[in-house]
Parts: C-alpha cells; sequence; structure tokens
C-alpha cells in the first residue's frame, strides 16, 4: 500500500513538474503572439525579428517537454486516465509550438511590409484578432489545468467569432486590391498573416478539446460548422 501511495506521490510530482513546462510554453506563445501583433501594427522591424528568435524558446520547450513526457512513461507507466493525461501534454505542447511558428511567420511577414506602403486600417484589425485569440489561448489553458469542461466549450464556440473576423478581413483586402493593383502584393501578405491568426484559433479549440476528452472520455462533437470559406491550408504559404 504503501509503495502504491509513493508512485502514485512521484507520479503526480512529475505531472506538475511536466505541467510547469506547458504553462511557461503559453506564456511565450502569448507573449509571442501579442508582440507579433503589436509590431504589424506599429511596423517595428526589430520587434518583429525578436519575435522570430524568441521562437527558438519555445521549440526547445516543446522538445523538453517530449523529453519528460517520455521519461514518464519509462519509468512510471501510467495506464488508463493517468496515461491520457501525460499524451495530452504532448498534443497541447504540439499546438502550442504550431502557433509559435505561427506568430514567427507574422513577424517574418512584417519585415518584407515595412518596406510597402502601409494599407489603412488593417493593422488594428489584425491587432484585435490577435488579441481575441490570445484570450481564448489564456482561458484553454486555465480551462485544461482546472479541468474545466464548460470553460473549454465556451472557448470552443468562440473560434467562430475569430473565424468572421477572418472573412471581414479577407473581404477587406479584395476591396483594397481592386481599388488599386498596387496594394496586391500588400495585401496578400496580410492575407496570410489573417490566415496564420485564423488557425492559431484552430489550434486553441485542439487544447479545448483535449480538456474535454480527459474529463468526460470522449472527443466532443462538432456541433458548429467552420464558417472560414475563402481558402485552403495552401494558403498558409511562409515568406
Amino acid at each position: 500500500m504503501m509503495d502504491q501511495e509513493h508512485i502514485a506521490s512521484a507520479f503526480d510530482r512529475d505531472l506538475e513538474g511536466v505541467l510547469a513546462l506547458i504553462m511557461q510554453m503559453g506564456g511565450l506563445v502569448e507573449t509571442a503572439i501579442s508582440d507579433a501583433a503589436r509590431a504589424l501594427e506599429m511596423r517595428d522591424t526589430e520587434l518583429a525579428d525578436q519575435v522570430r528568435r524568441n521562437d527558438k524558446l519555445i521549440d526547445a520547450l516543446e522538445e523538453q517537454v517530449a523529453s519528460e513526457v517520455a521519461r514518464v512513461i519509462a519509468v512510471r507507466a501510467p495506464t488508463a486516465g493517468d496515461l491520457r493525461t501525460v499524451l495530452s501534454v504532448l498534443k497541447i505542447s504540439g499546438n502550442l509550438e504550431r502557433m509559435g511558428d505561427y506568430a514567427k511567420n507574422l513577424g517574418k511577414r512584417t519585415s518584407v511590409l515595412s518596406e510597402m506602403p502601409a494599407i489603412t486600417g488593417t493593422g488594428g484589425a489584425l491587432r484585435r484578432m490577435t488579441q481575441l485569440v490570445n484570450v481564448m489561448l489564456k482561458d484553454a489553458l486555465d480551462a485544461y489545468i482546472q479541468r474545466d469542461v464548460d470553460l473549454a466549450e465556451d472557448v470552443r464556440q468562440r473560434d467562430s467569432e475569430v473565424d468572421q473576423m477572418y472573412n471581414a478581413l479577407f473581404r477587406e483586402f479584395l476591396t483594397h486590391m481592386m481599388e488599386d493593383p498596387r496594394n496586391i502584393t500588400a495585401c496578400m501578405h496580410l492575407h496570410f498573416i489573417a490566415k496564420n491568426v485564423e488557425r492559431m484559433g484552430d489550434h486553441v479549440t485542439s487544447i479545448c478539446e483535449q480538456v474535454v476528452y480527459l474529463v468526460t472520455g470522449d472527443m466532443p462533437d462538432e456541433d458548429r460548422e467552420k464558417q472560414d470559406r475563402t481558402s485552403t491550408d495552401s494558403a498558409l504559404g511562409k515568406v
């Protein structure tokens, strides 16, 4: 009995360490998204470059999480719910790493856009879109730590607002391009940026799905249809 309690206690300590890495990773991603949006709006190439450099920290944390998860599985041999918890950490770290990549892409395109005439109003709209995604990410991580299914479901529903903002921006970019063909290149870069942010929202919903799965044992039903009808994943080209 004492041996079982010791094993359970050791597993809990290991899990707390891994979750601390996830929260650290989430904090870096939130900062990267916020800084990337601010750099775009202010045309701040130095800040954009910093976002790109800091992505290495996010990548390093993902590798550390993977290493710790492998060690926990090898040493503790978790089963059932414990194993699901450990594996969910890998999925979440993967989602966070991809969001970091998208923030880095924003930084890359900001450096390119800084050499072109500004497209009026788009920087602020994109900043509002990234702010929404950042709040969703914070709430999704809180839902994961607290195993709060209601909060996770609420965040999932908010992704429809991200889709709506993306579609509105897409139409705005089309208008600018039709009004003046000289806007086409800049608007295409801005479109890719908006698509990257929209994809961040999808990764946040993926984190929320892990919350539902851990608590209920089932993946949530896809009860809302994606409202993004403007492009496919091929639009995620990188500079």
